[in-house]
């Protein structure tokens, strides 16, 4: 791992793979750090002939964390911060892979910097449009856990999970994964609460309508969170999208589903 100082923040990072192959940026959602992005998943899209980067965004992981809800910055810096890695990697552009929340970073990277992005593939997203389904009525309300009880904070996560994934739970693999991102985090409370509290805005120079890359959309039709319509909704409005339904599967890309998620994303010319 490396830390980068871009934009006066500092981003962890990790690669995969060798620096000559096509590159690909993985974004996780919300409260997420690079960890989400499974090792074995960014081991195999390496064997398969991509440079993989995966990183911590803004309060999440070791990259800078600040004040509890009062983060100070909007969707549009955490896109700046994409690019701005991109540049301190020497990479001219990069295949975007967005999970959820970071759709809506993915669209900026896509419309206002078009220049860096080769494809853009959404994972779980949504439009954010009025009228699409809420999440499902069988999503527990878990409440807020307290953040001075380490145990408790832990099994709130991973009882997260386990409501998202729509069956495709290993309760060891989970609870591995949320241990070892409370322990690298920098403030763990930040990495839950900030990316709810930034800025929502939106991109300068247009709107799913105006993404010129080619655009995969990736959807679970069990995702309990945000529904297949969210993701349909996406591919609705990119002109030439390819919606790419994956049965079964909730709102995180499971284990079961690495295969398809690999073989389905954008083919790229060398």
């Amino acid at each position: 791992m490396t830390t980068y100082t871009v934009n006066g923040v500092e981003l962890c990072v990790e690669t995969y793979g060798d620096p000559a192959d096509p590159a690909i940026l993985l974004i996780h959602g919300a409260g997420a750090s690079m960890l989400w992005w499974d090792a074995r998943l960014c081991a195999e899209l390496a064997r398969r002939g991509r440079y993989v980067i995966r990183y911590d965004q803004r309060d999440t992981g070791q990259s800078t964390s600040f004040p509890v809800g009062v983060p100070g910055y909007a969707m549009s810096d955490l896109a700046a911060d994409a690019v701005a890695l991109l540049v301190a990697l020497g990479i001219e552009q990069a295949d975007v892979v967005a999970q959820s929340m970071s759709g809506g970073t993915a669209l900026m990277l896509g419309v206002d910097h078009s220049a860096y992005v080769r494809s853009l593939t959404f994972v779980s997203s949504s439009t954010g449009d009025e009228g699409l389904p809420p999440p499902s009525a069988t999503m527990p309300r878990l409440g807020t856990p307290d953040f001075g009880d380490p145990a408790a904070v832990e099994e709130y996560v991973v009882r997260s999970i386990e409501a998202e994934a729509a069956g495709h739970f290993d309760e060891a693999s989970a609870r591995a994964l949320v241990r070892q991102d409370m322990g690298q985090a920098r403030n763990y409370e930040a990495s839950l609460t900030n990316h709810y509290a930034m800025t929502f805005d939106g991109p300068r120079n247009g709107g799913f309508g105006d993404l010129s890359v080619p655009v995969v959309v990736m959807h679970g039709d069990a995702d309990p969170l945000l529904p297949l319509p969210h993701g349909e909704a996406i591919a609705k409005a990119v002109p030439g999208a390819r919606l790419v339904v994956l049965e079964g599967m909730g709102h995180g890309l499971s284990e079961p589903y690495w295969t398809t998620f690999v073989d389905e994303l954008p083919v790229i010319a060398r």
